[in-house]
Formats: C-alpha cells, sequence, structure tokens
C-alpha cells in the first residue's frame, strides 16, 4: 500500500514550518531579527534579503543592530528598511544601523492577536486540504489489488489521528505567541 501518512506527514511539517515563519514575523514586546525578514535591498543589481547583506543582532530588547558586510551598502539598507513598511526608524552609526524597536500599545498588541489568529485559520485551511488530498489519494485506492477495505479504513483511521496531532500542535503554537503578544 503507498504511504500516503508519510505523505501527509511531510506536507502538514511544511505547513506548520510556513505558519511558525509568518507568525514569526508578528511584533512582541520584545525584539527579534525575524522582524527584519521582510526587508529586501537592491544590492549589487538584484534585489535581496537583508540577512544576505548584513550580520543581525538583538543586544537589547528594544533594539536591533545591523552590521553590513559591505559598508558600501549601508545607506541602500538604511532605505529599504525604513520603506519596508514596518515604522521603523533605522538609524547609522559608524558602521552599523541600530533601531529601536518602540514598546506596543495595548490596541497594537490585541491588533496583532487577531491577526495571528487570521494566519493560524490560515494554516488550518492549509491542513484540511492536505488532509483531504491524501484522503482522496486513499480512498482512489479501493479496488486496487492487494488492498483491502479494511486497510483503506485502517489508513484514513491513522490519518484522522494524525491530523488531530498536528491541529493540537496549531494550537499550541497560537498560545505560545498570543501569550508572547500579550506579555506586558
Amino acid at each position: 500500500m503507498p504511504d500516503t501518512l508519510s505523505d501527509f506527514q511531510k506536507k502538514a511539517a511544511k505547513t506548520l514550518d510556513h505558519v511558525k515563519q509568518d507568525i514569526g514575523q508578528l511584533r512582541t514586546g520584545r525584539s527579534s531579527v525575524q522582524m527584519l525578514d521582510p526587508v529586501v535591498v537592491e544590492a549589487y543589481g538584484a534585489p535581496m534579503k537583508l540577512v544576505e547583506l548584513a550580520s543581525l543582532s538583538v543586544p537589547s530588547p528594544d533594539l536591533l543592530v545591523v552590521s553590513p558586510w559591505d559598508k558600501s551598502l549601508l545607506s541602500d539598507i538604511e532605505k529599504a528598511i525604513a520603506s519596508a513598511g514596518l515604522n521603523f526608524n533605522p538609524i547609522v552609526d559608524g558602521d552599523i544601523i541600530r533601531i529601536v524597536v518602540a514598546p506596543l500599545t495595548e490596541e497594537k498588541r490585541k491588533e496583532y492577536v487577531k491577526l495571528l489568529h487570521q494566519k493560524i485559520e490560515a494554516g488550518r485551511v492549509m491542513l484540511r486540504n492536505i488532509r483531504s488530498e491524501v484522503k482522496r489519494e486513499t480512498e482512489d485506492m479501493k479496488g486496487d489489488a492487494g488492498i483491502s477495505e479494511d486497510d483503506i479504513e485502517q489508513e484514513l483511521d491513522m490519518l484522522t489521528e494524525q491530523f488531530k496531532e498536528v491541529n493540537v500542535t496549531l494550537d499550541e503554537i497560537s498560545q505560545s505567541k498570543e501569550r508572547e503578544l500579550l506579555d506586558l
């Protein structure tokens, strides 16, 4: 019998990784280098991600430091950060760029929690689509040589169990990020 369950596990793992990366960009009260993931810099004639051009660090909860490897790109990186729509005001300090991250207001935190729930729901939709696809593939095996209806039922039951486990993991990710967002 083809291994549709491992197919589900691989796709579900990719979906969870995508959701984690997506919600990692949500600002919490603390700075993180993921906050700069959306920044794209025009460098060397091509658009490049900031992490490809500089070292990023978080020396304190309210500060990000960008250290470009090529110092001639300092002003390009500063402009890219300022125009990325992140509401950051980068400050060039010698060979580095400092970004002071303002604390979040309670209203903004609640807004981010709503956005978090939207992103988690989008992840749930992706997982349901994956489950439906794998379920259809499994059910299409009816009548194939060497595959009984009991085998198919057992496979579908295991798929349901794995789907529930992945949803629990998604809930845990959501709760953890929500606590992080609301942590005053």
